[in-house]
């Protein structure tokens, strides 16, 4: 009997700890450049937002599920017009429960949102081990919306270039441009240069700081 009320503890707080990880992260939400952006995505995708949903997984842990059609990816292999299916931490909504009870675990603040026919770039952080859930790389700083030919992230693009370094050369004149009023970035030129970026590995070779 204590043998099973042990498990049942050890079991609660493994998933009390599973639910509080992804807050924590979002309590510490700090801003992130451009390079640190790249660095930490598994993917860089840009397409539109076909469906939202959200639910539960067999072990109870509250998602949203978010499929996007991707137009062009920077990182990662994923074919134009193939479909880019992930789950994030959190509902969109309470939820009532079969018992009546109802679960307000909504995704915290500072996971990014998203809208059915919204376009978007994304950089993809890697699935979570144990969960397979995952979010975009710095959460909501990793999530943009195109809008008039622009990239726009929640925080406005805040610290986007900030300590962002490229060696001579690299850039275009519009593209340094581009750098010197982070909230009207042209989608066309930030997706040249982080597709750049990512298949001349300017990070690694040092071209790109």
């Amino acid at each position: 009997m204590k043998l099973k009320q042990s498990i049942a503890s050890v079991t609660a707080l493994l998933t009390a700890l599973i639910l509080l990880a992804p807050m924590a992260q979002a309590a510490k939400l700090k801003s992130q450049n451009l390079t640190q952006l790249i660095n930490t995505s598994e993917s860089i995708i840009s397409g539109q937002v076909e469906k939202v949903t959200d639910g539960l997984t067999d072990k109870g842990i509250p998602y949203t599920e978010v499929s996007i059609k991707i137009g062009s990816a920077a990182k990662g292999q994923h074919a134009k017009n193939s479909t880019y299916t992930f789950r994030q931490f959190g509902l969109l909504k309470p939820r009532v429960m079969p018992d009546g009870r109802q679960m307000l675990a909504m995704a915290p603040e500072g996971f990014p949102r998203w809208i059915e026919g919204e376009s978007v770039v994304a950089f993809m952080h890697k699935s979570a081990k144990q969960t397979g859930l995952r979010t975009t790389a710095g959460m909501a700083h990793g999530k943009f919306n195109l809008v008039n030919g622009n990239v726009l992230n929640e925080f406005n693009n805040y610290g986007i270039f900030k300590d962002v370094e490229f060696a001579a050369g690299l850039l275009t004149h519009e593209e340094q441009n581009m750098m010197t009023n982070p909230k009207a970035i042209s989608a066309t030129f930030f997706m040249s240069v982080v597709g750049r970026a990512v298949s001349q590995q300017w990070i690694d070779n040092g071209k790109m700081k």
